[in-house]
């Protein structure tokens, strides 16, 4: 019997932050064989760069076995973090190299260990020129912002799910 291939999965991932602190939404499409999901949600209190980090997570978090990825992000901090800076932070028991800790290094914590699950190619899109894949992104992050805005939230703020899921349990 032949091993089963891991499904391709395509996501493009935003965060926005109206105010550095302040009101954040993520925004993540994911796209595998034809179908779509959609996923976006907020906080009251964040920061732009958790927010590009809890879009990758939550987009993750949204695959139910492993998968060969193609990950796309405007986040220069997101893509250089998981694709230079982390293997440093882990020698360095999280810190940075002038010995202060790392910050977000909860969420560094969490995607390193969803990313181990899966086959990730990393890719930095340029925010905002036109991309498709990261303008959706985009606008679903927004759709977050408004969300934190308007909606009461709980310990992981407002969160949002369009779609049927991209992977069964198979």
């Amino acid at each position: 019997m032949k091993a089963e291939q891991p499904a391709m999965v395509e996501i493009f991932t935003d965060g926005a932050c109206k105010g550095n602190p302040g009101i954040g939404g993520w925004g993540a499409v994911l796209r595998c064989e034809g179908r779509t999901r959609e996923l976006y949600g907020g906080e009251r209190l964040t920061t732009n760069n958790r927010m590009e980090l809890l879009a990758v997570i939550r987009a993750l978090e949204a695959l139910t076995r492993p998968c060969t990825v193609s990950l796309h992000t405007d986040s220069q901090y997101v893509h250089k973090g998981i694709s230079e800076w982390i293997h440093s932070w882990k020698k360095r028991d999280w810190r940075t190299a002038d010995k202060k800790p790392v910050k977000n290094d909860d969420l560094w914590k969490e995607l390193d260990r969803l990313a181990k699950r899966h086959e990730i190619q990393w890719h930095w899109v340029r925010g905002h020129s036109g991309h498709e894949g990261n303008e959706h992104a985009d606008r679903l992050a927004n759709l977050g912002v408004r969300s934190a805005m308007e909606g009461t939230e709980g310990a992981r703020g407002v969160e949002r799910a369009r779609g049927a899921p991209i992977l069964g349990n198979g």
